[in-house]
C-alpha cells in the first residue's frame, strides 16, 4: 500500500505549540472528553482544518501532548534528581506524590484507558521516567544494594512510585481509612535509610 504524501505541520511550529496550549488547557478544566477537531478550534481561534494539517489524527494531537508533557518532566525530573543526589529516594517520594495528584496526567491515564495508542505511548513514558529514577537510586546505593530488607532497587523504586498512586485512586472515591497511618510509618522507614537532609533556604529576593 502507498503510503500518503498528506503534509503535515512542522513539530517546530508555533502555531502548533499553541494548540497543544490549548489541548492542556482544555483537559485541564474539562477532561480530555472535551477535546475534538472542532472545539480545539474554536478554543485556538482557527480552523478545524489547520488543527487536521497539524494533526491527522485525534489520536495524533493527544501523542503530541504527552510527548511534550513529557518531555518537561522528564527535564525536571532529572534537574530534581541531580540537586537531591544525598537523598534520592526522599527526592522520588516527594515526585512521585506531585506526579499522582496532577490534573493532566491524571487525565492522561484516564484516556489511555481508552485508546490503544495513548497506552502505549504512556507506557514509554513510564518507562522513561523509572529508568532515570533508577539510575539515580543505583549511584547512590549501588546496583545489587537492598536498603530496606529484600526488597531490590527497582522493588523499591516501583513501591515508592506506585503507593502514592494508589492512595490518590482510593482518595478520589472517598476513601482514606488508614492512608495518614500508612504513610506515616512509610516516611519512618523513609528516614531510617535515608535521614532527611536539611537544606539552605533559599535566599530572598530584593523587591523591586
Amino acid at each position: 500500500m502507498a503510503t500518503s504524501s498528506r503534509r503535515v505541520g512542522a513539530e517546530t511550529s508555533k502555531t502548533r505549540d499553541t494548540l497543544l496550549d490549548c489541548v492542556e488547557t482544555m483537559m485541564l478544566e474539562e477532561g480530555y472528553a472535551s477535546v475534538t477537531y472542532r472545539a480545539l478550534a474554536a478554543k485556538a481561534g482557527v480552523t478545524p482544518s489547520l488543527v487536521q494539517y497539524y494533526f491527522p489524527t485525534l489520536d495524533d494531537v493527544f501523542i503530541a501532548a504527552i510527548r511534550r508533557y513529557s518531555e518537561r518532566n522528564l527535564a525536571h525530573l532529572n534537574k530534581v534528581m541531580e540537586k537531591r543526589a544525598e537523598d534520592p529516594l526522599r527526592a522520588l517520594w516527594e515526585y512521585s506524590w506531585d506526579e499522582a495528584t496532577g490534573t493532566l496526567m491524571t487525565e492522561f491515564m484516564a484516556l489511555g484507558n481508552h485508546r490503544k495508542s495513548i497506552r502505549t505511548e504512556i507506557a514509554a513514558v513510564t518507562e522513561s521516567v523509572r529508568t532515570l529514577q533508577l539510575d539515580a537510586l543505583t549511584a547512590k546505593f549501588g546496583a545489587d544494594a537492598r536498603p530496606w530488607g529484600d526488597l531490590s532497587l527497582p522493588a523499591l523504586q516501583l513501591l515508592i512510585s506506585s503507593l502514592p498512586k494508589f492512595l490518590n485512586l482510593e482518595k478520589g472515591v472517598g476513601v482514606e481509612t488508614a492512608h495518614a497511618e500508612l504513610i506515616e510509618a512509610f516516611e519512618g522507614y523513609l528516614d531510617s535509610i535515608e535521614p532527611a537532609v536539611k537544606r539552605k533556604p533559599a535566599p530572598r529576593k530584593r523587591s523591586r
